[in-house]
């Protein structure tokens, strides 16, 4: 069925603007809300309003109990949406933002209103390079407290790309962490390498005694898969208790999977892309016996960022479905499934709001969006 797409472009009503913090733009928080567009998918009707504006480059957001949001920026900074105000929150650890590194994922303890923990993945310098980095610390007013680095890979290198970095929890309670290959791709064959892996990890950073390479000789404990290029989405799926994502590929190629204990994933030995510049097929092909086989490609790429499954009664029509940023296509993308099989896709917002870096169902059920880009935004898809 033809989308159809009625775009509202509102005036700014009431807009308070915020002192710059650092080097970073001011925040905009938006009282009313600015409606951005309405449109309609083939099962249900929508709009799109903006919460804040002037965000800079801002990478995830995580839901508080009491209402609030927190915003990750990519350059390296903490702030809570609140009761119509931003404000930053300091204590974070040293953050090296080079390239497509920074402040990245967010995500809080599935116990959070027992212990308070909120976990944060960002790059940071030691030895001698950058690598991606799991924190967590408390929240006491504005300021983080009680914080600890949990995990680093163990093999820093130089260059700015391929961080992975998304987190999530498990239907087990365990802390699973995606890690870019850091642009090198033979690494992620590597178990001895945490480059191009997802790792698993009890919530203290320690080791779980069942992850699949523990005690193996050249093998890294904390390694769950590996054969990752660069995951940048990943969420549990509520329906199966399965820990879902998807991951860029080189020119084309980009995956979705399910997450198996011990699974190789085929980056760079098998990909549905292509070389940059040629064309020429990666690797060995498209498939390999031992290899996981994804549920999902795109090629031509989208560069999938951020990823939610839709519950409850918001959008009946949305509800068991995937959604992905675009940040290529510069839409949001809906997977259409039935059970873990793929019926259908379509395009979202297509041009609308930008690139769209992370995608959240929030505690009352609506999907929420942040932009990445200089002047980024918090917006929130309601039915109509």
């Amino acid at each position: 069925m033809k989308l159809t797409k009625l775009i509202i472009i509102a005036a700014f009503a009431g807009v308070s603007m915020l002192s710059p913090l650092g080097s970073a733009s001011a925040q905009s928080v938006l009282n009313p809300p600015r409606i951005v567009a309405t449109e309609e998918s083939r099962v249900a009707a929508f709009r799109v309003v903006q919460l804040v504006g002037g965000l800079n480059h801002p990478w995830a957001l995580a839901f508080l109990p009491d209402g609030g949001v927190l915003i990750t920026e990519r350059p390296g900074r903490l702030l809570r949406y609140a009761d119509g105000e931003v404000k930053e929150i300091t204590g974070l650890p040293r953050i090296s933002s080079t390239g497509q590194g920074g402040l990245l994922d967010l995500v809080l303890h599935p116990d959070y209103r027992d212990n308070g923990w909120i976990y944060f993945s960002y790059s940071g310098r030691y030895g001698l390079g950058l690598g991606t980095t799991v924190g967590r610390g408390r929240l006491a007013g504005d300021r983080l407290v009680d914080v600890q680095e949990i995990f680093r890979m163990n093999k820093p290198s130089a260059g700015g790309i391929h961080f992975g970095s998304r987190l999530a929890f498990g239907a087990d309670g365990k802390l699973y962490v995606t890690i870019g290959e850091r642009g090198s791709r033979d690494r992620a064959q590597d178990t001895g390498d945490h480059a191009g892996s997802v790792v698993r990890l009890n919530d203290d950073g320690t080791v779980p005694a069942d992850n699949p390479f523990t005690g193996q000789d050249g093998a890294l404990d904390e390694i769950w898969s590996y054969g990752h290029r660069n995951a940048q989405g990943m969420a549990l799926n509520p329906a199966t208790g399965e820990i879902w994502l998807h991951e860029h590929g080189p020119q084309g190629g980009d995956e979705i999977n399910i997450l198996r204990r011990g699974a190789n994933y085929g980056w760079p030995l098998v990909s549905y892309g292509g070389e940059y510049g040629s064309g020429r097929p990666v690797g060995e092909g498209t498939a390999k016996p031992g290899v996981e086989e994804p549920l999902l490609h795109w090629t031509p790429s989208i560069a999938p960022s951020g990823m939610a499954f839709s519950t409850g009664s918001a959008f009946p029509g949305w509800e068991g479905d995937l959604f992905a940023g675009a940040l290529a296509g510069r839409h949001l993308r809906r997977v259409d499934l039935e059970g873990s099989r793929v019926v259908g896709q379509e395009a979202l917002l297509q041009g609308v709001v930008g690139r769209i870096r992370d995608v959240r169902q929030g505690p009352d059920g609506l999907l929420y969006l942040v932009t990445d880009e200089d002047n980024g935004g918090l917006y929130r898809v309601e039915p109509m």
